[in-house]
């Protein structure tokens, strides 16, 4: 009999560490060694100044977001959309770098005439790729159909112009269409200093974007959304939206957009999946993360 009872009690006590062990276990689908979702921005080769809403700052962003510049590709190359097969290789390698070794979620670029190359990008990676805001076009035409017309915002578009073939291919979206009204900042003052790499100077530069929506919106009543194509336009999306009251979509918005396909919805089924972030970014500056810093045509130790 007692050997019955201890063995009884024995198979109790290894009944209750297995137990214990099983709700020591995550639930189905918890793995504290999934990684906070990241993203990749491939960087001109290019000195500037990004302010807070420009893709090149890392404070623009609520999630981890990892830089890789590509030698020899500058501002007027990008625009130019024609890569050297040198410079080809180089972005090759900065996409394979972000998605190898940084293991982002999601690759996107700190100019909109990287549109250009977002077939190209995508030959290098099985993560999803958006070189540019403008592939959001779809979405927004899906929603407001042939009655509510669309604004693209650029830098300049004079030289959005020559993309139209790519944008058509790619986004399946002819802005030649009557629900398309492109826009060009080009004479606002002060927001020269894009092309120059100069930093924006936001009190000078905003009310000369906002005067320029207004007009177009009160020229084009039937335009129900804004589109910022370019990188440096974030930083005034939000008076533009205060100041006409329409929904305004940006290079931060796309990148929010399909970093949320990857992330906990704590406000519904299950929790806590992936890591948390600790809101710390990577120090950035143009150079790091590229081996050989002389192919940079912009690099300033």
């Amino acid at each position: 009999m007692p050997l019955i009872l201890g063995g009884l009690a024995g198979a109790a006590v290894g009944f209750g560490a297995a137990a214990w062990l099983e709700r020591r276990k995550p639930p189905p689908g918890k793995d504290p060694n999934v990684k906070h979702a990241s993203l990749g921005v491939v960087r001109l080769d290019w000195a500037y100044h990004p302010l807070p809403g420009d893709v090149g700052s890392p404070d623009s962003f609520e999630y981890p977001v990892y830089y890789r510049a590509v030698p020899g590709l500058t501002f007027e190359i990008c625009q130019s959309g024609k890569m050297t097969p040198e410079i080809q290789q180089n972005f090759k390698d900065a996409i394979e770098f972000l998605d190898k070794e940084r293991g982002v979620s999601v690759i996107t670029s700190d100019c909109g005439f990287f549109m250009w190359f977002q077939n190209e990008a995508r030959l290098y990676t099985s993560k999803p790729v958006v070189m540019s805001s403008l592939a959001l076009l779809p979405s927004l035409h899906a929603s407001l159909g042939t009655d509510g017309k669309v604004a693209i915002f650029s830098a300049n578009s004079t030289s959005l112009g020559p993309m139209h073939d790519t944008v058509a291919k790619e986004c399946g979206v002819d802005w030649n269409q009557g629900c398309y009204v492109l826009v060009g900042c080009q004479d606002v003052d002060g927001f020269d200093a894009v092309a120059s790499g100069e930093p924006l100077d936001l009190e000078k530069v905003t009310p000369g974007i906002v005067r320029k929506a207004k007009q177009v919106v009160a020229e084009h009543p039937d335009i129900h959304a804004i589109l910022m194509e370019c990188t440096q336009l974030p930083p005034f999306s939000d008076d533009v939206r205060a100041a006409t009251g329409l929904p305004v979509y940006d290079a931060i918005v796309s990148a929010d957009f399909f970093i949320r396909g990857f992330v906990d919805n704590p406000r519904f089924g299950l929790n806590d999946w992936h890591q948390a972030w600790d809101g710390q970014q990577e120090k950035y500056k143009l150079g790091d993360n590229v081996q050989d810093k002389a192919k940079l045509l912009h690099y300033k130790p």
